[in-house]
């Protein structure tokens, strides 16, 4: 299954609204080049692109820009290049696609993949290959969004700023969840 250009469009907008403009929390680790709250520079998140992931600055066609410079266009851009291409989502359904795409940029590519290997009953390792293809063809596009929803619930509950931060977080979840009925109803 191709994705077209709108309806990866359409889940860049739903992505990006999530993730907001800047953010410079100290109390987010996503914000430090260093990965955890204290450790390199506070240089914060916009758009969803985050210092923890990128460091000051992201390397882009039309050259290195600071992270408090991106576009909503420098977002999607990213998006396409760091995740809908690494994710091969022209495996999946659409509405499966757009939640392992959430996933992997709100709690790291890797993380998300082996969070959704491990929930549907695979041993995680990081990487969409025969075997999870497999697995995962072995449920419907429904019940795929309810184990992603369900995998990336347990992880956000775990991490040490689920006081701080998962009311936004459950918010994301319970809208994906609504996203996951139209989107399969729309298949």
């Amino acid at each position: 299954m191709t994705h077209n250009t709108k309806t990866i469009a359409g889940w860049l907008e739903r992505i990006i609204g999530h993730e907001g403009g800047m953010s410079t929390r100290r109390d987010d680790p996503g914000n430090w080049t260093g990965g955890k709250i204290g450790v390199g520079e506070l240089v914060g998140t916009k758009w969803g692109i985050a210092a923890n992931t990128y460091g000051a600055a992201v390397k882009l066609p039309r050259g290195t820009v600071a992270i408090q410079d991106l576009t909503v266009e420098d977002a999607a851009y990213i998006y396409r290049r760091d995740y809908v291409r690494p994710l091969g989502l022209d495996r999946y359904g659409r509405a499966v696609a757009f939640q392992a795409l959430d996933f992997a940029v709100n709690g790291g590519l890797v993380s998300g993949i082996k969070r959704l290997q491990k929930a549907a009953g695979l041993t995680p390792d990081g990487v969409v290959g025969p075997l999870t293809r497999a697995k995962m063809a072995e449920y419907s596009e429904a019940q795929m969004v309810m184990l992603v929803l369900y995998a990336r619930l347990h992880y956000l509950t775990g991490l040490k700023n689920w006081p701080a931060a998962g009311r936004g977080w459950a918010r994301r979840v319970a809208d994906n969840l609504l996203h996951g009925v139209r989107d399969t109803r729309e298949a």
